[in-house]
């Protein structure tokens, strides 16, 4: 047992929430191990994060753009720096292997490093005015508090990369982060106050989703919310933001599809599906979740792929062995387990996996074994529902025709992969596949930094992330008309 406690850090100092109910950090690789624990914040500490962000935000705007993006660049370059202790805080915490926890580490320091460039790239534009003698413009200027709100399954790279353009813009903030990855958000905000952010600007309140983060989307004085997470609560928050007149960002589920055509390279298609689906334990919005394979090459498919699986080795992600981490508490373990039942009773064929995986020291922990389903329909809840978990469902299709019409039949669109050698099916993949990202001969997963990411249809809500449209969220527009003939002239003027 350790006695670690992870605070709130409102107006430049760490604090305790007011709540008397502290939240136990769990290993999930290892249940008997509690981390630390931390703070129980109430609205009233919502409240308190809110009026110091309020109170920093004059004199944060008022500072130059290019200013404020050197000291998000050094936070950027702190993460580099610091990503051993950060990734094997984040392996502890949410499950994913060390080199895994490095690796979003490195993400986060790349997402923040680019977006600090933006500071010198919040461009206007000068609009020639039918206005006789004046001069037209628009300039961007930033909202005023924001509230984020992010998930355990990237407790580091995600709020890295809605802090970074919140800040640049001239925001500031209160982060919400996972109550699952405590620790791993400390250090987040850690080095950017390190890198001389100032007390006010970015303020972290700890705690549970139903008080705080409710709380911090409700305030009054909170300008606009940015979420990622659940479906379901993400829905919920669009619907409230809507109701109080406040922009909301969300980023929401995802069914991906890999399609694999009677021309692909089966050996590399299988290979990135692996990756996609057992990969951090399919708990990234980006996995892979369903293999749309045509019927030439489905049992080679599907046999090479068991193959992989097999090869999968779960268990302590600091264990330089282990290739898979555990689900990351027992909420998500249970909703897996749940979803094994469901494949189940739905008919489906168990290629491998299916069960708890409870050898040696998996027992004390919340493992599931990768898992792969053959004759799954399309309308069967496997294929149609999110699991995120090492579940992977297997159709088959005949040809490109019915592939994308399977990939296109749910209500999500985040991410997706084709596999073939023809451009011909290349193109009409990338005209016909209803996803916001889309790869060709490689996995669903991943994300560049200098890219914009996000989804069509029920997968998300407002601006994209990361890339440029990253700063979109967290700006408005000012149109101005200067007059400089000593009045107006005439013209008309809407």
């Amino acid at each position: 047992m350790s006695d670690h406690q992870f605070l709130n850090y409102i107006g430049g100092e760490w604090v305790e929430g007011s709540g008397t109910d502290p939240i136990p950090d769990i290993n999930p690789a290892d249940t008997r191990e509690v981390i630390g624990h931390a703070t129980d914040s109430q609205a009233q500490d919502v409240d308190a994060a809110v009026a110091a962000a309020k109170e920093a935000f004059e004199d944060w705007r008022s500072m130059t753009p290019p200013s404020r993006g050197k000291i998000v660049q050094a936070a950027g370059r702190l993460y580099e720096q610091r990503a051993a202790e950060i990734g094997e805080v984040l392996t502890r915490e949410e499950g994913k292997i060390l080199a895994e926890a490095k690796g979003e580490v490195q993400k986060g320091a790349n997402l923040v490093d680019f977006l600090s460039g933006e500071a010198r790239r919040l461009n206007g534009e000068t609009v020639p005015s039918e206005i006789p003698n004046t001069f037209a413009y628009t300039v961007r200027c930033p909202l005023g508090v924001v509230g984020l709100i992010t998930p355990w399954n990237f407790p580091m790279a995600i709020p890295a990369w809605k802090i970074a353009p919140a800040l640049v813009a001239g925001n500031t903030v209160v982060l919400k982060g996972a109550e699952q990855t405590p620790w791993t958000t400390q250090l987040v905000v850690q080095a950017f106050i390190d890198a001389g952010v100032p007390p006010g600007v970015l303020n972290i309140v700890q705690g549970r989703g139903a008080t705080a983060g409710a709380a911090l989307v409700d305030h009054p004085d909170v300008a606009a919310i940015s979420f990622t997470g659940s479906t379901e609560i993400g829905r919920h928050i669009w619907a409230r933001g809507a109701s109080l007149g406040k922009p909301v960002q969300c980023e929401l589920g995802g069914k991906n599809p890999i399609i694999v055509l009677d021309d692909a390279d089966v050996a590399l298609a299988v290979a990135a599906t692996a990756k996609g689906a057992f990969g951090s334990t399919g708990q990234r919005c980006t996995a892979t979740s369903r293999a749309i394979v045509d019927r030439r090459v489905h049992d080679q498919f599907v046999e090479e792929l068991a193959k992989a699986a097999a090869q999968v080795i779960p268990g302590n992600g600091l264990d330089p062995r282990t290739t898979m981490g555990p689900s990351v508490d027992k909420e998500q373990f249970g909703k897996v387990q749940e979803y094994l039942e469901i494949g189940a009773a739905e008919g489906v064929e168990v290629i491998c996996g299916g069960r708890r995986a409870t050898d040696g020291a998996l027992e004390y922990g919340l493992f599931t074994e990768p898992t792969l389903y053959t004759g799954v329909t399309r309308d069967m809840r496997v294929a149609r529902e999110e699991i995120f978990g090492p579940v992977l469902s297997v159709l088959e299709v005949d040809g490109i025709e019915e592939a994308l019409d399977v990939a296109n039949d749910v209500e999500f669109g985040l991410t997706s992969s084709v596999y073939t050698a023809d451009v011909n099916r290349v193109f009409r993949y990338i005209d016909k596949i209803e996803t916001g990202m889309l790869h060709v001969n490689s996995p669903t997963i991943g994300g560049e930094a200098q890219l914009p990411f996000g989804g069509m249809k029920k997968t998300g809500v407002g601006p994209r992330e990361m890339g440029k449209t990253a700063i979109e969220f967290y700006t408005e527009w000012k149109t101005v008309y200067i007059d400089y003939s000593g009045g107006f002239r005439g013209g008309n003027l809407y």
